[in-house]
């Protein structure tokens, strides 16, 4: 199984932030694009603890993201940086940022609802 990065539907799009990704198997793949300075915060808005609930494998294509976990620590991941994310985290990407993520289709798919409802509220 393979795709594009155009050929993935859009699961949100808030202004500038864009999140493409499909369902295989028991996965979901994105691949996320945002601007510099973009928050996570208010599109997690509403979520337990205002925080993505998902566990995320990643990469990240370009750019930086500023990372803070549940206990407040932070952590930042550059372009050619792998990660892993628990539960409970949020961003601000500090550069235009491009990056991939795989996780659980459940959690994310949480995400997704709250971020279109939380932009269509902006």
């Amino acid at each position: 199984m393979h795709a594009s990065k155009t050929n993935l539907p859009i699961l949100v799009e808030a202004g500038p932030n864009q999140v493409r990704g499909a369902d295989w198997g028991d996965m979901r793949v994105a691949v996320v694009s945002v601007p510099a300075g973009a928050d996570f915060g208010p599109l997690l808005a509403g979520l337990p603890n205002d925080r993505c609930q998902g566990e995320h494998w990643g990469y990240v294509i370009r750019g930086r993201l500023r990372i803070t976990d549940s206990a407040n620590k932070q952590e930042v991941l550059a372009g050619g940086d792998f990660y892993h994310l628990v539960p409970g985290h949020t961003g601000v990407a500090e550069e235009e940022t491009e990056f991939i993520e795989i996780g659980l289709p459940g959690p994310h798919q949480q995400f997704v609802d709250q971020a279109k409802k939380n932009s269509a509220a902006m």
